[in-house]
């Protein structure tokens, strides 16, 4: 099981929202914009930030760093390592599992990530054999959309897609695509671009929280 960190809500969890983080980083990244996201203090939702494990990565010369999987060549045309991949992904379903033998339901579950993290996070999601409440991805792309087996209890999800228009790390065009391959496959993506590069901006956490708030009913 991954480490991770948890932070409990104060009041009785029904709902968990696991938020992966992207290369280099750790699962303190996206817990420090919890305060920002000023959700009530009513609000009974337990956030999971799991810690990836750490791999050599090949475009950073094979420094050993964390990352949920390796990238072998960058730009539009990404190569990466498909079955670290789709093991992080299993390590991440494993989360949503656990959450649920903790007595949360499937469909108050919320997986959300970014870059590396959101890559994971599409494959997690929408394979899940049971369903979710939704996914948020946040400057990434969807690499395993040719080869995904989509699961039919999430072909509904509710999936929130935001990317930065300057983004010079994963461009927006391949925010774009994953949001065409969902469209193409029946899903109903909301896309929504930010003034910004490879980060979050205030403007967007808000839109993040009015999401949070609607899929979770808080």
């Amino acid at each position: 099981m991954l480490k991770c960190v948890e932070v409990e809500p104060q009041v009785a969890a029904t709902a968990s929202v696991i938020w992966l983080h992207g290369l280099g980083s750790n699962g303190h990244d996206f817990e420090a914009i919890l305060p920002e996201l000023r959700l009530p203090a009513s609000a009974p939702v337990r956030f999971i930030f799991p810690h990836s494990p750490s791999l050599a990565v090949t475009v950073n010369g094979g420094m050993v760093m964390p990352a949920w999987y390796d990238i072998l060549e960058m730009g539009a045309g990404r190569k990466l390592n498909t079955e670290q991949l789709l093991a992080s992904a299993k390590s991440v379903t494993d989360l949503v599992e656990r959450e649920m033998a903790r007595g949360i339901a499937s469909e108050r579950i919320i997986l959300a990530g970014f870059s590396q993290g959101g890559a994971v996070a599409y494959q997690a999601a929408l394979s899940f054999p049971h369903p979710l409440a939704g996914l948020l991805t946040l400057s990434t792309y969807f690499p395993t959309s040719d080869t995904i087996e989509y699961s039919a209890v999430n072909r509904a999800l509710p999936i929130e897609i935001m990317h930065g228009s300057f983004d010079p790390v994963v461009l927006p065009v391949m925010g774009e695509e994953a949001r065409d391959d969902l469209l193409a496959a029946g899903f109903t993506p909301n896309w929504s671009t930010y003034p910004m590069e490879h980060q979050v901006c205030m403007a967007q956490i808000k839109d993040i929280a009015a999401w949070l708030s609607v899929r979770l009913g808080v």
